[in-house]
């Protein structure tokens, strides 16, 4: 298969990225067709549509063995599911599937690339293919979904406290709103419940710290790399 696109996005590694698909609809990202494939043709009709499937590569696992079962930080990180019952990233082939909302189509630089809210990816990710997302065909919200059914809902988020020793001017206001959108989602392992352990990721160009202690997440340090 060939890589028809790269995203361009602020999640500079893999832990913090959201869990799924849409979860953050506050962070933007940029699916930047090749050359090759930045033809207007291609992409007619797409902007008539409210969401897209996203086929990619879990590219940071494309080199690692697959497992045929895998614990999902859902379950504690005890219980071992088969991978494909599983949304792991540990697969034999490493494809992921997203479906995020199109905000827009952009053109520049001979080059067109798609605007999306919600993806789930880090910046730099392959994209194989893209399809519209169409409601009547691909929605069953009925379906049963085992371990997946409570998901993701208001409830479960985290309260945001920001310390006073973080430098929130390294972000722009928008993309501050999106960080704390992401870190509200609790981005740990599900077996991680250490209150002194500290957590760093990358967004935006800055390492975040953080630590969480029950249902509160403190932002220790926003500083940039």
């Amino acid at each position: 298969m060939k890589v028809i696109a790269t995203v361009k996005n602020d999640y500079g590694s893999k832990f913090g990225v959201p869990r799924q698909a849409s979860l953050s609809s506050k962070n933007e990202s940029l699916i930047v067709f090749e050359k090759e494939y930045s033809v207007n043709e291609a992409v007619r009709g797409l902007e008539e549509f409210g969401r897209i499937w996203v086929i990619w590569e879990f590219s940071e696992n494309k080199d690692k063995e697959w497992t045929p079962t895998v614990r999902p930080p859902k379950l504690g990180g005890n219980k071992r599911i088969g991978v494909f019952a599983t949304r792991s990233p540990f697969r034999p082939n490493p494809i992921g599937l997203s479906c995020v909302e199109l905000v827009g189509i952009e053109k520049s630089d001979g080059k067109i690339a798609l605007r999306v809210k919600g993806a789930d990816m880090i910046d730099g990710t392959p994209v194989y293919d893209i399809k519209p997302y169409i409601p009547y065909a691909d929605s069953f919200p009925d379906s049963p979904s085992s371990f997946a059914v409570d998901g993701e809902n208001e409830s479960k988020k985290l309260d945001i406290i920001i310390d006073s020793a973080a430098d929130t001017t390294a972000l722009s206001k928008d993309k501050l709103e999106a960080l704390i959108e992401t870190l509200s989602f609790d981005p740990r392992p599900g077996y991680s419940d250490d209150e002194n352990k500290i957590f760093a990721m990358t967004y935006a160009g800055c390492n975040v710290k953080f630590k969480v202690k029950d249902k509160t997440l403190v932002i220790l340090k926003i500083e940039k790399e």
